[in-house]
């Protein structure tokens, strides 16, 4: 009987062993406030590359400047909206790596009234 449950306590063990790695990898990990700053930082350069002739361009820079002043002293939230709004000026919709797009169900019908 010992041997039995001893046998049963090593299948169990192996079992969680196989699937607990797949389900700590589907977790997704959410960008740090950090990351976020570098991130927007090259998105604000990147567009300023692309919208050179734009009239807002030394707006831009001014607001990546302060973004990057922001980030650098710990006020990581002012320098996302900083780089938000130096995107917003060049016509360019900041880039969110947390974003979650919905799902369209397919297999769902319509009810008519």
């Amino acid at each position: 009987m010992q041997r039995f449950s001893i046998r049963l306590m090593g299948a169990l063990l192996g079992i969680s062993l196989v699937t607990g790695p797949v389900e700590a990898g589907e977790a997704k990990v959410a960008t740090t406030r950090t990351e976020r700053c570098a991130n927007l930082s090259r998105q604000v350069d990147k567009a300023l590359e692309t919208h050179a002739a734009s009239t807002q361009v030394t707006a831009a820079k001014a607001l990546q400047r302060k973004g990057d002043r922001f980030c650098a002293t710990k006020k990581q939230a002012q320098g996302i909206r900083a780089f938000a709004s130096a995107l917003k000026l060049l016509g360019v919709t900041p880039i969110d790596p947390d974003a979650v797009t919905p799902k369209t169900d397919l297999h769902s019908k319509e009810k008519k009234p």
